[in-house]
């Protein structure tokens, strides 16, 4: 059964209309229609002490406080519409949907500016306490710059875990997930089971924790206890890399908006009023019962959102097609070399033109310079007839080089799902998923084989009787 908490507040401010207001509201004593026992202009004093400190329980195996994030929410004026619900299947992972139809462009939640960590409120804070100066000298000089709005957000949830029930934000931390599957989280075993592209996008993500945490050695701010504890410091990290989004310069994460899932398809879109309020909106209509998503990143890359947030997306249309042993250049870019652009389609077993365009120009025209450059131009001009001719001339080399990088990866990911067995789960919990991922892209593998090798077999045939 799926259990459920009801998340219906006032929306007495910001971001909804008056009609909107007197639809949550009872006319008859102007309480929340469903609402909880929390209403705002009853609200009683949060159960928890802003003076007692205590450390939060952060073992893998330790219990979300969803219901207190839910009070503490509605303490600090976070507003949602009728049919707002977390909900759960598990009690670990926890996601939003709505009970109540709901149509396009509807006000569905607001969260006040002074909730909000971002990096340039850490920024603001923490930049001048003893040591963070250092801690960025050393993470830019090791080459690591672009991360410093993600290390300011680390920083920021260590300094209020520190201190535990002092902190504003103690009752959101507490809800947050402990276990997590991502690359961070993954023994040095499951590194081992993971395919070239996953690999190396999982090894960027252990390599800017390993640099985190050095770079947290040099801030004085910090007990010895904190600084030390690997386990903390990977989940004050994965709390940051999995809950933020905004600009590249300015990351932020916003309690209660940070428990919308992933979805290729999506029902919801964020915006920023002028005091910096967050508000979350519809962005088509949504039926009763429906989960409310927004995007994560590239649809058609589940393997970096596998290696940052540590979930398959098995409603991914398409997946890169793996090739990564072309060394990039600018005319193998603008011929669609990107892990966007060249893809396999997991339904029918489609090839993007990309795969065939960028395989044919640096590997089949390799040694033929002439023919090489008369495809590019073909391709930047537009010509697609002189292209279309090209392609045909050496389909038989381009269609035989594709089936060998299928049938290569296929033995491959058979040879890293065999590693796997036996293993205990226990002692590797990221391994289940891990092969469920591989097992994801093999049968989008296999259903793009069930095409090719038949073009290769007729192709061969026909060159046969040429």
């Amino acid at each position: 059964m799926r259990l459920s908490i009801s998340l219906l507040l006032p929306c007495l401010a910001l971001g909804f209309s008056p009609a909107q207001q007197h639809r949550m509201l009872s006319a008859e004593n102007n309480k929340v229609v469903k609402s909880t026992s929390f209403i705002p202009h009853q609200a009683r004093k949060p159960t928890f002490s802003p003076t007692s400190l205590s450390a939060i329980n952060i073992q893998e195996n330790a219990q979300r406080d969803i219901g207190g994030m839910d009070e503490w929410a509605a303490f600090n004026e976070v507003q949602r519409v009728g049919g707002f619900q977390l909900t759960t299947e598990d009690g670990f992972d926890w996601s939003v949907m709505t009970t109540e139809p709901l149509a396009a462009n509807s006000p569905l939640l607001f969260v006040p500016e002074k909730l909000i960590l971002s990096t340039s409120k850490a920024k603001e804070e923490l930049s001048g306490a003893p040591g963070v100066a250092a801690a960025v000298d050393y993470l830019s000089k090791r080459g690591a710059g672009n991360q410093l709005p993600y290390f300011y957000l680390f920083i920021k949830v260590l300094f209020e875990y520190e201190k535990g029930e002092g902190s504003t934000w103690f009752p959101w931390l507490n809800s947050l997930p402990r276990l997590y599957f991502n690359a961070v989280s993954m023994t040095d075993f499951c590194y081992e089971c993971l395919p070239p592209l996953v690999f190396s996008l999982a090894r960027a993500e252990r390599v800017r924790f390993d640099n985190f945490y050095e770079a947290l050695q040099k801030v004085e701010i910090f007990s010895e206890d904190t600084k030390y504890d690997k386990e903390v410091a990977k989940w004050a990290l994965n709390v940051v890399q999995t809950r933020c989004w905004g600009p590249d310069n300015d990351k932020q994460i916003v309690p209660m908006a940070d428990m919308f899932n992933h979805g290729t398809e999506t029902e919801i879109g964020i915006s920023y009023d002028e005091m910096g309020n967050c508000n979350v909106y519809t962005t088509a209509d949504v039926a009763p019962g429906s989960p409310l998503r927004m995007s994560y990143g590239d649809p058609t890359n589940p393997s970096a959102l596998f290696a940052q947030y540590g979930f398959l997306d098995e409603s991914s249309p398409a997946t890169f097609c793996k090739i990564m042993n072309i060394q990039p250049t600018e005319e193998l870019k603008n011929l669609g070399l990107d892990f966007s652009r060249m893809l396999f389609y997991k339904d029918n077993g489609a090839v993007s033109e990309e795969v065939w365009d960028v395989l044919l120009y640096s590997q089949v025209l390799k040694s033929n310079k002439q023919a090489q450059q008369a495809f590019y131009q073909a391709h930047m001009t537009g010509d697609v007839e002189t292209k279309q001719s090209i392609h045909q001339h050496y389909f038989l080399e381009t269609a035989t080089a594709l089936k060998k990088h299928i049938d290569t990866f296929l033995k491959q990911l058979d040879d890293l799902s065999k590693k796997g067995d036996g293993v205990d789960v226990n002692t590797h919990p990221r391994l289940p998923l891990i092969l469920k991922h591989n097992e994801f892209v093999r049968q989008t593998f296999l259903t793009v084989k069930a095409n090719i090798d038949p073009m290769v077999a007729n192709a061969a045939g026909e060159a046969v009787y040429q």
